[in-house]
C-alpha cells in the first residue's frame, strides 16, 4: 500500500495539467506582448518616417529656392551693386539705399515691439488673473496675429502718416511694422515664461523675494532664450514685409540715405516689387530683381544669425 501510494501520489495528474495550462497562458501572453511591441514600434517608425520626409521636403524647397535665386541673380552681385544708389531709372547702379532703409525699418520695428511685447507677455503670464478679461486679451492677440499685413499698412497710413502727421517716414513705417510683429513677440514671451518650472518661483518667494524680484531676477533670465526666439521671428517678418511699408515708409526712388527718422526710404522688398512691375524694363532688370532678393535673404539670415548666436551664448552661460 505504501509503495502504491508513493508511485501515484494523489492530485499529481491535476498538478501537471495546471502547470501545462499556465505555461501555455504565459507563452500566449508573451506572444501578444511581442505583437503589441512590434505594432507600436512600426507605428513609431512610420510616424518618424513622415517627420523625416516633411523635413526633407522643407529643406529641398529651401534649397531649390536658393539655387533658383543664385542662378538667376549672382551676375548682379558686385561691390558696386552693394555700395551705390540706383541709376538710369533703376536699371543700373546698386541698392545701398534699399539696404539701409530695410535695416532701419526692421531695427526700428523691434525697438518698438520688443519691449512692449515682452512687458505684455510678462503681465499675461505672471500677473494677470485667470478670467474673462484674460481670455478676451489673448483672443485679441491671436486675432491680431492673423490680420493681413496690408490691413496694418492701411491703418498705419490713416493713423501714423495722416492723423499723427508723421508723413511717409521711417518712424511711421517702423511703428506700423512694430504693431505687425507685436503679437509674435507677446506669444513667444508668454510661452517662454510658462516653460520655466514653478519650483524656480517657489524657491525665490520662499527665500523672501518679492513677486517682481522673482520675475525680474529668476523667471525672466531663465526664459530669455525663448523670448529672444520671438524677437528673431519678429525681426524676420519685419524685414521681409512689403505691404505695410508701401503706405507708410517706402518710396519708388530716392538716391540719398536717410538722415532722420522722418525721412522717406527705399526698402529691399518694395524695390523688388517695383522692379518686377516696371513694365518695359522687367526683362532688363531681371538679374537685379533676383540679386536684390539674394541680398534680402542674406540680410535677414545675417540678422537672425547674430540673434541666434547670442541666444546660444545665453543658454550655455546658464
Amino acid at each position: 500500500m505504501a509503495q502504491n501510494h508513493s508511485q501515484n501520489p494523489p492530485g499529481a495528474p491535476k498538478g501537471i495539467a495546471g502547470a501545462a495550462a499556465a505555461g501555455k497562458e504565459s507563452a500566449l501572453s508573451e506572444l501578444l506582448g511581442a505583437a503589441m511591441r512590434a505594432k507600436r514600434k512600426a507605428s513609431q517608425g512610420f510616424a518618424f518616417s513622415l517627420f523625416k520626409i516633411a523635413a526633407v521636403i522643407n529643406a529641398s524647397a529651401l534649397g531649390l529656392l536658393l539655387f533658383f535665386l543664385i542662378k538667376n541673380g549672382y551676375s548682379a552681385i558686385s561691390w558696386e551693386f552693394l555700395s551705390q544708389a540706383p541709376s538710369q531709372s533703376m536699371t543700373q547702379g546698386g541698392i545701398l539705399p534699399c539696404i539701409v532703409g530695410t535695416v532701419s525699418l526692421a531695427v526700428g520695428a523691434m525697438l518698438f515691439a520688443f519691449p512692449i511685447g515682452v512687458a505684455s507677455g510678462i503681465y499675461l503670464s505672471e500677473y494677470a488673473k485667470p478670467g474673462k478679461f484674460l481670455r478676451i486679451v489673448r483672443l485679441g492677440i491671436n486675432n491680431l496675429a492673423g490680420v493681413p499685413s496690408v490691413v496694418f499698412g492701411l491703418f498705419g497710413l490713416a493713423f501714423f502718416v495722416i492723423y499723427l502727421n508723421m508723413g511717409v517716414s521711417i518712424l511711421a513705417g517702423s511703428l506700423t511694422l512694430g504693431m505687425l510683429t507685436l503679437p509674435v513677440v507677446i506669444s513667444a514671451t508668454e510661452e517662454a515664461l510658462r516653460s520655466v518650472p514653478s519650483t524656480y518661483r517657489e524657491a525665490s518667494l520662499g527665500l523672501g523675494a518679492t513677486k517682481w524680484q522673482t520675475t525680474w531676477r529668476v523667471v525672466l533670465p531663465a526664459a530669455l532664450p525663448g523670448v529672444l526666439t520671438g524677437g528673431i521671428l519678429g525681426l524676420s517678418r519685419a524685414a521681409g514685409e512689403t505691404a505695410p511699408i508701401m503706405f507708410t515708409a517706402a518710396v519708388f526712388f530716392t538716391p540719398h540715405l536717410p538722415k532722420s527718422v522722418f525721412d522717406q526710404v527705399m526698402a529691399l522688398p518694395y524695390h523688388i516689387y517695383v522692379l518686377a512691375t516696371a513694365g518695359t524694363f522687367i526683362e532688363q532688370t531681371r538679374p537685379l530683381q533676383y540679386g536684390t532678393a539674394i541680398v534680402l535673404i542674406t540680410l535677414v539670415l545675417g540678422m537672425n544669425l547674430v540673434a541666434i548666436i547670442y541666444r546660444t551664448h545665453l543658454r550655455k552661460k546658464r
